[in-house]
């Protein structure tokens, strides 16, 4: 009996052996099989924690892409609106640009017409009074207008010996026609001066050549009023001695008595309207 009961002990400890291996190696296949699962979970979750950072770099790329792009954007159409701004300043620059250059062309234009008729007044005031004179050798009298001032110069040749302040008989025809000029504007002041070369000049009680050009210019003066009854109101005898030079190489032309024709500004005009007139104007 009790190697009965033995034995039932016997099988059953043999039986319940080998289910406990049974279970184990099924709970270790499990466990095995779980275990791989999370190393495969767990080599997934790190990929895709990888390709997060991954997503989340570039994400950032792009947005940082974006915002400067978007800066970009603004500063184009920033630039745009001041190209813009630009374009319409250049415009109107240069219209005035152009404005001005037309004002200038204009001024030139203006400029060179008043020129022009500068020189017709100026060819009508000597016209003017050449009509009165005469045919005088252009060597020996020369008419000039300058700054609305009319220059009469007679050269000393003509009025003078050498060194004398007597008027000679030959400066008769000249200084008549010359009273012929002032008698016909009876309105005018004119003044006689007399010039002389830097050769220095002491005779009799003359001191000098200041002293010489004041003589020959008083001289001129006493005739235009005793011979052709020139009002003397209307004169002014001044001597410039050797200091108004029209040559520094011939001499001759310095010794000269010159008449300055002093018209007021109606006066003036009145003398342009008469040379105006002459054909050798118009034409």
């Amino acid at each position: 009996m009790k190697k009965i009961i033995l034995g039932c002990l016997g099988v059953t400890l043999l039986l319940s052996s080998c289910v406990s291996q049974k279970k184990y190696a099924d709970l270790e296949a499990k466990h095995k099989e779980t275990q791989d699962l999370l190393n495969s979970a767990t080599v997934k979750l790190n990929s895709c924690l990888e390709d997060k950072a991954t997503a989340t770099s570039r994400l950032q790329t792009l947005e940082d892409q974006n915002a400067f792009l978007k800066a970009n954007n603004q500063e184009l159409i920033n630039n745009m609106g001041n190209l813009t701004t630009l374009t319409t300043k250049g415009a109107e620059n240069l219209e005035k640009s152009l404005e001005s250059l037309q004002e200038k062309d204009l001024t030139i234009r203006k400029l060179q017409n008043a020129i022009t008729r500068r020189d017709s007044v100026n060819l009508a005031l000597v016209q003017s009074l050449k009509g009165v004179l005469g045919n005088l050798d252009d060597e020996d009298i020369e008419i000039s207008v300058e700054k609305g001032v009319v220059f009469v110069s007679i050269s000393d040749k003509l009025l003078f010996s050498s060194g004398s302040y007597n008027v000679t008989s030959r400066a008769k025809e000249v200084l008549g026609k010359v009273a012929q000029v002032v008698n016909n504007k009876p309105d005018f002041e004119f003044m006689v001066e007399g010039h002389t070369d830097d050769v220095p000049y002491r005779k009799g009680v003359l001191l000098d050549n200041w002293d010489l050009s004041v003589k020959r210019a008083t001289a001129v003066v006493r005739i235009l009023q005793k011979d052709y009854n020139v009002d003397p109101k209307r004169m002014t005898a001044a001597g410039r001695a050797e200091y108004v030079p029209v040559s520094q190489t011939e001499k001759s032309k310095n010794r000269r008595t010159r008449i300055v024709v002093l018209p007021k500004i109606d006066q003036f005009y009145s003398m342009i309207e008469e040379g105006m007139k002459d054909p050798a104007i118009n034409n």
